[in-house]
């Protein structure tokens, strides 16, 4: 069923320039905000303030990059004004804020289907964003080297003074990273490592019970099919929907995290959180692994295209 599902990884390494860098702990938004400026200046070929309206919105890439919109002749999610972004930025994990010039620090950009071939406007953009800067004080910084990071090996597709990018392709599917885990489990666990957003009938879920958390996955993913694949995925979503209440949550040492970023657009500081820690679930979870081994590849709950959402799921059989 996940044959079709597309995925590619980088690893994008950068150093700090001459005046160093000044980051937020959680780094995630201040990547994906300065590269969005950037990529709405490389490639808008308007230059509107606005993608809404725009007579070239269905053939611009930073309009199907950051302001996806559903298609006009849609059956599907037709009502909602953007549908999920096809890509996430996944920042460091450490939370230092402070980088001395020369210091380097590394973060992982992940494409999700049709994304995968504007690669090369994420290259041009990180490369314009050098000297644009980023962080407090819009300080420059320079990409040492991007790496193509597939399910099994890496290759550096470029390098810090190169014109060029290597024609390296490690996508891969759904359908591959299925192939590597167990087909059965009674037994899971999952850790939640960047805050998780889990919203229940529209209001937040402060407990994370299984069918609250695969209700979002399914949701999540179903949409990425859809939407950048071209490819509706045929399931039993009702049926799925009811048996997931049948697993049970036996451990949860979880938390809630709060944590700020600044908001250019909005010129304002902008309070997101999630949940932090681990769950454990029992029951027949065999028909939900599939779903749960793509969530963790593509992340789940709000915000995913600033890192939040990232989960590990282990299998006990």
């Amino acid at each position: 069923m996940f044959d079709h599902f597309r995925l590619a990884r980088y690893r994008i390494t950068i150093a700090a320039g001459k005046y160093g860098l000044t980051l937020p702990p959680h780094k995630g938004s201040t990547f994906r905000g300065g590269f969005g400026r950037v990529f709405r200046r490389v490639t808008c070929a308007l230059h509107q303030k606005e993608c809404c309206g725009c007579l070239l919105r269905e053939q611009c890439p930073y309009a199907y990059i950051f302001e996806t919109a559903p298609p006009r002749d849609t059956r599907a999610l037709s009502k909602y004004e953007s549908v999920p972004r096809p890509f996430v930025i996944e920042p460091p994990e450490e939370l230092k804020t402070e980088y001395a010039p020369g210091e380097t620090l590394a973060f992982h950009l992940l494409l999700i289907g049709r994304a995968i071939d504007y690669l090369p406007y994420f290259i041009v953009a990180f490369r314009e964003l050098e000297e644009v800067g980023i962080g407090r004080g819009l300080r420059p910084f320079q990409v040492l080297d991007i790496t193509a990071i597939g399910l099994d090996r890496s290759e550096t597709i470029y390098i810090s003074g190169a014109n060029t990018v290597r024609g390296v392709d490690l996508t891969y599917t759904g359908g591959e990273v299925l192939q590597k885990i167990p087909a059965r489990a009674s037994k899971i666990s999952i850790k939640f490592e960047t805050p998780f957003w889990l919203k229940d009938q529209g209001r937040l879920a402060p407990v994370p019970e299984f069918h609250i958390f695969f209700r979002q996955a399914m949701r999540r993913i179903s949409a990425l099919s859809y939407f950048h694949h071209g490819q509706p995925l045929l399931a039993d979503y009702a049926g799925l929907t009811s048996r997931s209440r049948q697993v049970r949550l036996t451990e949860n040492n979880t938390h809630w995290q709060d944590w700020e970023r600044y908001s250019r657009r909005q010129k304002q500081r902008i309070t997101l959180g999630g949940l932090l820690g681990e769950v454990i679930y029992e029951g027949d979870l065999t028909e939900f692994l599939p779903w749960l081994a793509i969530g963790e590849q593509v992340h789940v709950g709000k915000n995913t295209v600033f890192g939040l959402g990232k989960y590990l799921l282990t299998v006990n059989k």
